[in-house]
């Protein structure tokens, strides 16, 4: 019989394993995946609104400048980009109202030939999965801004 370092008989290594520990390998993958998989997919539904929102304000200001361009006078400029900014934030399924739109002009005239025109849109995108009671606390502040300079041949109103 082989004995080992303290006279104890030697097993093989396969005999030590104890068969209680069986099968706990997988439940830890498993635990320590569920812990680490919840707040990356939490983060990712995060950035995708963030994201869909900042799209949405960046085409809604841009398309805002343009209908100012494009518009026979200022009343039908304003009245138009307002309409252009509703529909840009829902077609990415960004409340209208939630929304603000800034449009500031470099001249008292904003139609002015070689005028400056520029529109700011912005908007609070709540977080995923947070209560309506603490939506404005929980949200994250989205703009975009953009300008665009009136044609100097275009005859003014």
């Amino acid at each position: 019989m082989v004995t080992g370092a303290h006279g104890a008989a030697a097993r093989p290594w396969n005999r030590l394993r104890s068969d209680d520990d069986r099968g706990s390998a997988v439940v830890e993958f498993l635990g320590i995946s569920l812990i680490l998989l919840i707040p990356l997919v939490y983060l990712v539904l995060t950035l995708a609104k963030v994201q869909g929102a900042s799209y949405a304000v960046e085409g809604a200001a841009r398309d805002a400048t343009r209908a100012y361009l494009i518009a026979p006078d200022e009343q039908t400029a304003a009245e138009r980009a307002v309409a252009v900014v509703r529909v840009a934030l829902q077609d990415q399924g960004i409340e209208p109202d939630d929304a603000e739109l800034a449009v500031d002009c470099s001249a008292a005239a904003c139609l002015t030939p070689e005028e400056t025109i520029t529109a700011t849109v912005t908007t609070a995108v709540s977080l995923p999965g947070a209560p309506a009671a603490l939506g404005e606390t929980l949200s994250i502040t989205v703009s975009a801004t953009s300008t665009a300079i009136v044609e100097p041949l275009r005859v003014a109103p």
